[in-house]
């Protein structure tokens, strides 16, 4: 295996952002998904979320697409959640998940941000970028790359982790 720090931001939501994600078995979804992440070789640095989306922090190795991690993530989880917890009502998850790559140097800001997330959304704190989970959000444009500016791809500045009031990405 070759040397490797690929570090990274995912967060995905609720079928419909529906409050699916419920206290009583919140704790056992993190677990479960945690105990997945690591039969693939992904570490799971942190994982938390509300009751319609989650935020993980994970490491996944050059072997893996970030797509295939997502999937299966998502797709176990809402088998175990179906079939294991059973909760009233189906449980599912959205289609689509945000991801952003993290420097090992903001590691732990990412680790604290989703660990922090309940307070977040309590105090009205949260990052816009690092709550997104758009499923026809298509990746950055650039001024010289295709599509050219205009088009709806366009995207708006860049967020940050607010952490010693550095830009972070």
């Amino acid at each position: 295996m070759a040397f490797w720090r690929n570090y990274f931001h995912l967060t995905w939501s609720t079928k419909n952002r529906l409050p699916l994600i419920q206290p009583d078995f919140e704790e056992q979804l993190y677990s479960y998904m945690v105990k997945r992440a690591s039969e693939l070789n992904v570490f799971v640095y942190a994982i938390n979320g509300i009751e319609d989306h989650i935020h993980v922090i994970v490491a996944i190795p050059p072997k893996h697409s970030v797509s295939e991690v997502v999937k299966k993530l998502k797709g176990a989880s809402s088998h175990f959640i179906n079939h294991v917890i059973q909760p009233e009502g189906f449980f599912g998850w959205q289609g689509g998940y945000g991801c952003l790559t993290i420097g090992e140097k903001y590691l732990s800001f990412a680790e604290n941000y989703v660990r922090a997330q309940k307070q977040h959304h309590e105090d009205g704190t949260t990052n816009g970028w690092l709550e997104r989970s758009d499923k026809d959000d298509e990746g950055p444009v650039h001024k010289n790359t295709y599509p050219k500016e205009g088009s709806k791809y366009v995207r708006d500045q860049s967020g940050e982790y607010d952490a010693l009031g550095e830009l972070l990405f």
